[in-house]
């Protein structure tokens, strides 16, 4: 080899691992960023003829297994989906109560049903009736409370739907944004490393809204379609995705109805169903909670408040009632009114006539609701017809039970099962995606920053740089040598 060509191979040597020196700079400052992923220099010999003459940098690549970042997605949108639905089923849980826990449904049934026994045992207590009636009073609220939370997770899943769409939108318009800046760095060869991490982080946030596949075109652009089939971006032209919130949502509020916002494409209404365009992530789960989960559970609660109101109103449980007369429990004052028991959880409370601070006496609970003066004081006969209408076995008349016959602490306890069941078999599910998502995050770090490994890299970029350094040295001296014959 000629001294020209030694000097011009250890020059483009200390070129090309100044640039090596530069990328490990860069994967160990970035360790720990998101989105950013491993740079490794790709190296090629150069050549006149057959001699050798040095090594060029052909470029920087991102190490990214698209694969795996694929896999990912879907399975953290998966995850996602699971967290919001265990969520929900377990503040339900949560919200009736476990049996024997105080406040719980079931407690205060239970609590009632004891303070109409002790009434009855002494009915010219008036303490007792007092205790009777905030009894009563208790389990009225509870499902009030029940209801009117039901009616805030609704709300604030609709919020949620509506933010994630904005996201979705704004995203989706940066990628393709990215998209068109993407290919005209590469066009003039400017190094797009730094929008590609951008890029992914990008997908990655859309694919946990609506889990997505990662379709590459030409000139570094991609496109993005919902695992359910919704295009979602080609190249350029992103989709736009329509949702109008309401703002407040009430028990009676539906999809069907009209009364709540659906999902459009570029304008076509799409289905909002968790297995159709856009499930499998949060904002199908966020739709399944609003339309399906927490109506599931009203429905429940509101056929639990109805049984007990027409247990109470019926004249042969209280003689003094006239037919079509609201009993102890009322719809808002009046009687139960079959066509109208959405929402009736929230609208149920005690009959003012038994309520001293409504106007009230607190007698009739003893005489009757219809009795117009106070009766004897030691008749018990309403108080234990009362306690009888409580605990009677009957058919449910609405909501999804069996078809066996249940006292009201039965209905409490089969709701409790219900949600109970509910919760753990979303559970189940979401131990899975945890389990699967969890596999996945591993599989992508091991394609990550390695601080160890990259220190590694660095010392031999520093042994390669002194080669380099030595041949130069040696062709000065020579050079040097030449010049002073």
């Amino acid at each position: 080899m000629s001294i020209t060509g030694a000097m011009n191979s250890a020059l483009s040597g200390m070129t090309a691992v100044s640039r090596a020196a530069s990328v490990v700079s860069s994967n160990t400052a970035n360790a720990l960023t998101e989105g950013y992923a491993r740079r490794e220099v790709s190296l090629a010999a150069t050549q006149v003829g057959t001699t050798g003459t040095g090594v060029k940098v052909t470029g920087v690549n991102r190490v990214v297994n698209q694969t795996v970042v694929n896999d990912l997605r879907l399975a953290e949108a998966d995850l996602g989906n699971s967290n919001i639905r265990t969520d929900f089923l377990s503040g339900v849980e949560k919200m009736v109560g476990e049996s024997g826990e105080p406040g719980s449904l079931s407690a205060l049934l239970a609590g009632f049903d004891s303070a109409l026994i002790s009434a009855a045992s002494r009915p010219d207590s008036d303490a007792r009736l007092t205790s009777l009636l905030n009894a009563a009073q208790g389990v009225a609220k509870q499902l009030n409370t029940i209801s009117d939370n039901l009616m805030q997770v609704r709300t604030s899943a609709d919020d949620q739907i509506a933010n994630q769409v904005d996201t979705l939108n704004n995203s989706l318009k940066q990628i393709a944004q990215l998209n068109r800046t993407i290919t005209a760095q590469q066009a003039s060869g400017v190094d797009t490393g730094a929008l590609l991490d951008q890029r992914q982080l990008l997908v990655d946030q859309v694919s946990a809204i609506v889990p997505v596949r990662e379709v590459m075109r030409e000139n570094g652009q991609i496109a993005l379609f919902a695992t359910g089939g919704a295009v979602l971006l080609e190249g350029s032209k992103p989709s736009e995705i329509g949702f109008d919130p309401a703002g407040l949502v009430t028990a009676d509020m539906t999809l069907a109805s009209g009364a709540l916002s659906g999902l459009t494409l570029n304008g076509m209404a799409i289905s909002t169903s968790d297995d159709k365009l856009i499930g499998g992530g949060s904002l199908g789960a966020l739709f399944a909670v609003r339309d399906e989960l927490a109506p599931q559970a009203q429905t429940q609660v509101d056929a639990f408040a109805r049984d007990l109101i027409s247990r109470f109103q019926d004249p042969s449980v209280d003689p003094t009632l006239a037919v079509g007369d609201p009993g102890l429990f009322t719809d808002k004052g009046v009687a139960l009114d079959t066509t109208q028991e959405v929402g009736l959880a929230g609208r149920i409370e005690i009959n003012a006539l038994v309520d001293p601070a409504q106007g009230g006496a607190i007698w009739r609970l003893r005489d009757g609701l219809g009795a117009t003066t106070p009766g004897a004081v030691g008749d018990s006969t309403l108080l234990t017809a009362l306690g009888t209408a409580l605990s009677d076995p009957r058919v449910p008349a609405s909501g999804d039970f069996s078809g066996t016959k249940k006292s009201s602490s039965g209905m409490a306890a089969d709701i409790l099962s219900q949600f109970s069941s509910a919760r753990q078999t979303a559970e189940t599910q979401q131990a899975y995606s945890s389990s699967r998502q969890s596999t996945l995050k591993e599989l992508f770090l091991a394609d990550g920053v390695d601080t160890d490994q990259e220190m590694q890299k660095l010392m031999q970029i520093e042994q390669a740089y002194a080669a380099n350094a030595k041949v130069i040295s040696a062709m000065d001296q020579l050079l040097q040598t030449l010049l002073g014959m």
